[in-house]
């Protein structure tokens, strides 16, 4: 038997996902006058408390101040002009601001970026829904798309002229895409991080990026009096495991230098992060457009994964106003391309961060010595930390299409 949808609603663009891309590109659409309503599958207060990543690069702190949500990060963010390394016991300083022309990251956690975007698009008046059960996307061949939900118990239909699938890795949008033309490439990692979040303030002024033989450690912070670090630990590990003395015990010995202490405190949240690389393309099938982790995920390391989902939803927010202000669709038909290249960019950054600094319990010992020379040439070379630099803070945000660029570099 069919049920009839008991409500039919009407909006220029569906975003499917109110997790950072979805509610930024809300954000935007709404500075522009373009309509939108966001579906978002899990609660708001599950939304608001997901642990997630912390480092903002240089375009995304632009971006958000642009967007009017970065008064409470330009408040209680860290900014950050560089990162040490550490190896064998010794840290090296990588001057990134030095290096870039005075480009910074901003330590500011994704929690809090997202609601702030919350809070905004709540002030606004703008629609956006949670706790979407059910949803389904179709009509994209008919070019007629339709995003189909349950809301308090009522079935909706909410018809678009574009969908924004910000849904994540396990959404419904990607799978939209029929299987024939969609293509994936992915890589799984043989070690994943052990990540808590403690009430102490942080023990250094800048991340700790440490290679320890048993090991890979980060110390990394959420504000002045809260800190976040991780431990290397095995794939298929468990919380369980690792009690709080054992996890500083190892934090303790993996970021070990001569004349510098870890400080303890209490233990507030735990848990481990798989790592893993992923992407999919085309990142746009007809009226649907892929953007943040339904299109690509990267480990980590290179604390990417953010950055990379305000990357794309500049380059959508852009081709969205240019299609519905000035009727040209070379944004959209473009925005796959470059969405990409920048894409593949993170993903060789991330691949390569990873690699130079985890034990890998397969690696052999050439693989090892290669791993070795690489660290020393990045901690002695002015070039390659200048490398390095340019990559973490972010390369430049692009902000219009040209069709010809696109063709020659795509």
């Amino acid at each position: 038997m069919v049920r009839s949808v008991a409500t039919t609603e009407r909006t220029q663009v569906a975003i499917v996902g109110a997790g950072p891309a979805g509610l930024l590109l809300g954000q935007l659409l709404h500075r522009h006058g373009i309509d939108s309503v966001i579906l978002e599958a899990r609660s708001r207060e599950y939304v608001e408390a997901r642990i997630r990543a912390g480092v903002l690069e240089q375009g995304t702190i632009e971006v958000l101040r642009e967007a009017g949500v970065g008064e409470r990060m330009d408040r209680e963010g860290l900014a950050h002009g560089g990162i040490y390394l550490n190896a064998d016991g010794r840290r090296h300083h990588i001057p990134m601001s030095e290096l870039t022309d005075g480009r910074q990251v901003m330590i500011y956690g994704q929690t809090e970026v997202v609601k702030d975007l919350v809070a905004a698009r709540v002030q606004a008046d703008a629609p956006l829904r949670f706790e979407c059960k059910a949803v389904a996307v179709s009509g994209l061949d008919a070019g007629e798309p339709v995003v189909r939900y349950v809301y308090e118990d009522g079935e909706r239909e909410l018809r678009c002229e574009l969908i924004a699938g910000c849904d994540g890795s396990h959404g419904v949008c990607r799978g939209a895409i029929p299987a024939e033309l969609l293509h994936t490439y992915e890589r799984e990692y043989p070690f994943a991080w052990l990540g808590i979040l403690a009430d102490v303030a942080p023990s250094t002024d800048e991340l700790i990026y440490a290679r320890h033989e048993r090991g890979f450690a980060l110390h990394s912070m959420r504000s002045r009096s809260v800190s976040r670090l991780y431990v290397q630990v095995e794939p298929d590990d468990v919380v369980e495991n690792w009690s709080d003395d054992r996890v500083w015990s190892e934090l303790h010995a993996r970021l070990a230098t001569d004349g510098w202490e870890l400080t303890e405190g209490p233990v507030t949240e735990k848990s481990i992060t798989p790592m893993r690389s992923f992407v999919a393309e085309p990142m746009r099938y007809g009226p649907l457009l892929l953007a943040g982790d339904a299109a690509h995920i990267v480990p980590p390391t290179g604390a990417k994964g953010l950055n990379l989902a305000v990357a794309d939803v500049t380059v959508l927010a852009a081709a969205l106003v240019a299609h519905f202000r000035d009727d040209d669709d070379t944004g959209l038909d473009t925005y796959s391309e470059r969405c990409l290249r920048r894409v593949w960019r993170a993903q060789h950054f991330s691949w390569w961060m990873t690699t130079m600094l985890h034990i890998d319990p397969g690696a052999t010992e050439y693989e090892r010595r290669l791993q070795d020379s690489q660290l020393r040439y990045v901690c002695g070379s002015r070039a390659a930390a200048a490398s390095l630099a340019e990559n973490y803070v972010g390369l430049p945000l692009e902000r219009t299409a040209d069709r010809a660029e696109v063709g020659a570099h795509g």
